[in-house]
């Protein structure tokens, strides 16, 4: 009977993570997969919808858009996120990395089936340059430093081992920056009422 409970509650904690569902964007037709981690639904693919002004394909290829998604500067990703969804916070993005169940899935090789699914698009920078693409995904928060600079969450494979992290303020000078103008991806989460 103990060995029942115990099951029970190990699949409860397994459906609260991986409890996955889709979403149709009503603009263009693009379907997510979608996932709910602690109470919160995020999506579990970069976004795809083509915004104006500051959207881009990596290497300027619509090719690119199924596996990767768009790229975008920090304005037009705090705009991109369809009705009744919006960009989550650094905190938000915080909780999802310290989630046991999440790092585990984040551990899985990127092209893997999991419950978040990182899709390893690359950046371009603020001077213009791409790079980065199967190796790393960057994705813009709501967090907001100063006119100039936001937060941005980052997964990195380094030597085959995967790494995550939050931005600083104090990490502004470093070789990636937070300028508002690099293009990072969007993952979206559903407002809750």
């Amino acid at each position: 009977m103990k060995k029942f409970f115990v099951l029970i509650l190990l699949s409860a904690v397994y459906i609260s993570v991986n409890a996955q569902g889709t979403f149709k964007d009503p603009r263009d037709g693009n379907v997510y997969k979608t996932v709910t981690i602690q109470g919160m639904v995020w999506m579990a693919e970069n976004l795809r919808y083509k915004a104006p002004g500051g959207a881009y394909y990596f290497d300027n290829n619509p090719n690119t858009i199924q596996q990767y998604g768009m790229l975008y500067d920090w304005k037009t990703a705090m705009k991109a996120c369809p009705d009744g969804w919006r960009l989550p916070t650094g905190d938000e993005f915080r909780a999802l990395i310290t989630n046991n169940e999440v790092k585990e899935a984040m551990k899985a090789r990127p092209n893997e089936s999991n419950a978040y699914s990182i899709q390893l698009a690359g950046m371009q920078d603020h001077e213009g340059n791409l790079t980065e693409i199967d190796e790393s995904g960057y994705y813009w928060t709501s967090t907001e430093y100063d006119e100039n600079n936001a937060e941005y969450f980052s997964y990195l494979t380094v030597f085959n081992a995967p790494v995550a992290d939050i931005s600083r303020k104090e990490d502004i000078g470093d070789m990636h920056g937070t300028e508002k103008t690099n293009k990072y991806s969007v993952r979206c989460v559903k407002i809750q009422k």
